[in-house]
């Protein structure tokens, strides 16, 4: 497949676009769910753990592709907000299970609609059809991307 090329500028280039979307995206979601006593990396976490509670701080590391040390600092500071409480894992001592506090629980619905509503604003221009086109195409840039790294 061969590309138009044309001039590369802020406006022509796909990771200038999709990085200053990525950013607009987290004001966005930070505003909404700071009143919930949230930041965004504590949200993508809870994500992960309201689909499979007792994950592994490396599963999650894995899950979210983020770095080790971010990890262990975001589960930290939910740890102590009360999120999140940390377990020996049973087949392995080296690791630790994190599972979801009520408080966490709790948060789910309010945290989620405020998402929801973060996402419908950023694509209300768009319709319908043009949405799941856009996500489509967002899957298959983050597919590609992937397989590149893994490959």
């Amino acid at each position: 497949m061969t590309f138009k090329k044309t001039a590369f500028t802020k406006t022509t280039s796909a990771g200038y676009l999709a990085n200053h979307m990525a950013r607009l995206f987290g004001h966005g979601l930070h505003r909404r769910i700071q009143p919930l006593g949230l930041a965004p990396a504590q949200f993508m976490t809870l994500l992960e753990l309201w689909g499979e509670d007792g994950l592994t701080q490396k599963q999650l590391v894995e899950r979210l592709d983020v770095e080790q040390a971010t990890m262990a600092n975001t589960l930290r500071r939910m740890e102590r907000d009360g999120l999140i409480t940390r377990c020996p894992h049973p087949d392995d001592g080296r690791a630790h299970q994190t599972w979801l506090t009520p408080t966490a629980r709790n948060l789910r619905e309010a945290a989620t609609a405020a998402a929801q509503a973060q996402n419908d604003h950023a694509l209300s221009d768009l319709s319908e059809d043009e949405r799941g086109v856009l996500l489509d195409l967002m899957r298959r840039v983050v597919r590609t991307m992937k397989d590149s790294e893994d490959g």
